[in-house]
């Protein structure tokens, strides 16, 4: 998520092969009613004066404003006004822009304004939320400390049983999606003592985040739970979430901290937090170490040292053209301040990396591998598009990461683990799990896709698993009657993990962001619906 200003000189538009509208200069009917009309610089030097800037990409109404101030004889004081002013110019337009962005995303005004003081209109969206979000929770804990100076904790973390039955209540309910017909597990809200959650957005690289919680104990032990979504969710979704998942609260970390690549997630779960170790051979934490081909041509002027999260599309080779065509007109080793911008915006935006000289590229499919922690060529072949690659390594879990919290496990099940896998995608789970050492006993795998599905099965195969992978279609079709058939047939269910579609939930989606209530990223409710059978049915 990136916002960009709406300066006339920065809106390049790089779709377009016409040169003129992409540097932005008026047609030339327009140039000559600008020379009609401009009496005080309506001389054949001015004019060529004002084609020059123009053709640099300056508006015309500030090119006469230069030439106003400074006389028509000064070409680079002329120059000096028209970076100051452009650069004035691209801080309003671009703070207006990302605090309306902020705003629309439910964060009050004040605080959005206050955010974008502090880190600066050109700071990444998710940066300015994370700013807001530990400002208001440091006033909660202020007043929480206030009203209980011994203890912390925070009511709005209740499980609200009235929330979950006007659900399914208000929801219709289809054939393949039943609610179980026993009370969800009774919490005794009063054992939790909340601490504050773990922010790993801002923790020093190759640093992990401490955790210390206390879980009450009749969340304690197995059956473990584990729930990923986006961290950046609309006001109010990760309260929700906490509430039907126990009042847990979640646990935000970056995956810049295990690769080169940003991915703000938020987890839930009842795992233990002490004795955790990352996956070896750590991953190199900048791009130009995980892609070292690339060092020979980085610019100076590009000071990204790590990616943006990896989507699930790429930029178009029109994107990278462009780039390569207005770097290379500029005829500098450095090029324009507006240009800088514009390539580095669409640069992050896009993942662009550098390849050769003024030569940026979209990131391969393995690439995308490597950097979320899956075994080379693991989404390639079988029929699979490329476009089916980058759509499920997109949607996938970053492997180290997720790797870093299910690690307590390993010395727990020595002999190997069960596991529900919802929403499966790829296997992120199977393969973190796998890289720790730890035998796959049975895993059921609900998955609605079928490319991942069968990028799963093949994963299994190639790795010569030696328990058992059972398939179900749609999370949907999990039914009371099926949780049981595996309870016993395995002796129970020692993981149950997943992350429900974040459609509806990630700030990229502009259109139809409804939180929970997205058609989407309602089926977190689907993965409450059977953590919460399970947890019934083994304790």
């Amino acid at each position: 998520m990136h916002s960009q200003g709406s300066s006339s000189r920065n809106q390049y538009d790089w779709d377009s092969d016409d040169d003129l509208e992409v540097f932005g200069m008026p047609q030339e009917s327009n140039v000559h009613s600008v020379e009609e009309s401009g009496s005080t610089c309506s001389s054949a030097k001015n004019s060529k004066l004002i084609h020059h800037f123009l053709g640099m990409g300056f508006s015309v109404e500030e090119v006469i404003k230069a030439i106003e101030e400074d006389g028509e004889d000064n070409e680079e004081n002329i120059l000096e006004t028209l970076l100051t002013l452009a650069a004035e110019d691209a801080f309003t337009s671009e703070k207006d822009e990302t605090l309306s962005i902020l705003v629309n995303m439910g964060y009050p005004f004040k605080e959005a304004l206050i955010a974008i003081d502090k880190c600066g209109p050109g700071a990444d969206l998710s940066d300015l939320a994370d700013f807001i979000c530990a400002a208001q929770l440091e006033k909660e804990i202020e007043s929480h400390l206030q009203d209980r100076p011994n203890r912390i904790h925070d009511t709005s973390l209740h499980v609200h049983k009235r929330s979950r039955d006007h659900y399914y209540n208000g929801k219709k309910k289809s054939r393949m999606c039943r609610t179980s017909q026993k009370k969800p597990l009774e919490i005794d809200m009063e054992e939790i003592e909340l601490s504050i959650p773990t922010n790993g957005f801002s923790i020093a690289k190759g640093l992990y985040p401490r955790v210390v919680r206390k879980i009450p104990d009749k969340l304690a032990g197995p059956p473990y739970f584990y729930y990923e979504n986006v961290a950046i969710a609309p006001v109010g979704v990760w309260n929700k979430i906490s509430n039907f998942l126990y009042g847990i609260q979640p646990e935000f970390v970056d995956s810049k901290l295990f690769c080169a690549s940003t991915r703000k997630r938020g987890y839930i779960h009842n795992l233990p937090t002490e004795n955790r170790f990352p996956l070896l051979p750590i991953q190199p934490l900048t791009v130009q170490e995980a892609l070292p081909t690339t060092r020979k041509w980085w610019p100076k002027w590009d000071r990204r040292t790590q990616l943006n999260c990896l989507l699930t599309s790429i930029g178009a080779a029109t994107v990278t053209e462009k780039i390569r065509r207005d770097l290379e007109e500029c005829g500098a080793e450095t090029p324009p301040p507006n240009v800088q911008d514009t390539v580095l915006k669409l640069c992050k935006k896009w993942n662009l990396v550098w390849v050769g000289k003024n030569k940026v590229a979209t990131l391969e499919p393995d690439e995308y591998e490597m950097l979320l922690g899956f075994p080379k060529d693991h989404t390639r072949g079988g029929g699979i598009s490329r476009t089916d690659r980058y759509k499920a390594l997109g949607n996938a879990f970053q492997v180290d990461t997720v790797a870093y919290h299910l690690s307590v496990l390993k010395d727990q099940y020595p002999n190997g683990v069960n596991v529900l896998s919802l929403f499966s995608g790829i296997g992120g789970a199977e393969v973190a799990l796998h890289r720790l050492g730890i035998k796959l006993k049975n895993v059921v795998s609900a998955e609605i896709s079928e490319v991942n599905r069968n990028i799963l099965r093949c994963w299994w195969e190639q790795t010569e698993q030696r328990g058992n992978l059972f398939e179900v279609e749609d999370v949907q079709r999990v039914t009371s009657e099926h949780i049981s058939h595996w309870i016993n047939r395995f002796g129970g269910f020692d993981l149950v993990i997943g992350g429900s579609p974040c459609n509806n939930l990630s700030g990229s989606n502009r259109v139809s962001r409804d939180g929970l209530d997205g058609e989407h990223s309602s089926l977190f409710y689907e993965y409450y619906r059977i953590v919460n059978e399970v947890m019934q049915a083994q304790r």
